[in-house]
């Protein structure tokens, strides 16, 4: 990354997009038939929030999750044993580009690319690591997304 390239955290609009962008996430997933079972009650304020903090840091915003909830090991701990099956996954891929959508995150080609890549590498880990018996990577950095290999057009 250049300098003069902005973080995917700041190009979506900075902590209020991706607060949004969960919020439209969750209120998708609670009217959901497949992933709202994971959620008996609704999803709470707290993971919503917590979620949040998540995908800012990943995705080049302030370490926040890392710093106050535990990091990596953190999130691992709320997927093992979970049982997220295929459909699952794709499901949550599904409707997470859905919010994107409906919180207004940009739609250039190169972010929604960015984006979804790292919604594929998430859920494909998630799955993997909710599985009985997984050999889990217990201790990692949170991951810090960028922009692969199709940085932002500037016409």
């Amino acid at each position: 990354m250049t300098t003069d390239e902005p973080s995917l955290y700041d190009w979506a609009g900075g902590a209020a997009a991706f607060e949004s962008l969960i919020n439209a996430f969750y209120d998708r997933v609670e009217q959901d038939d497949l992933l709202s079972p994971l959620f008996p009650g609704g999803v709470s304020r707290a993971h919503r929030e917590h979620v949040t903090i998540w995908w800012r840091e990943v995705f080049g915003g302030p370490a926040d999750y890392s710093a106050t909830l535990g990091g990596y090991p953190a999130m691992l701990r709320h997927h093992i044993g979970l049982g997220i099956t295929p459909e699952m996954r794709f499901r949550f891929a599904s409707l997470m580009s859905r919010a994107a959508d409906d919180a207004g995150l940009p739609d250039d080609p190169e972010f929604r690319a960015a984006f979804v890549g790292y919604v594929e590498w998430g859920t494909r880990l998630a799955l993997g690591n909710s599985q009985p018996g997984a050999q889990v990577v217990e201790q990692a950095p949170v991951p810090r997304w960028g922009w692969g290999v199709a940085p932002p057009y500037r016409p």
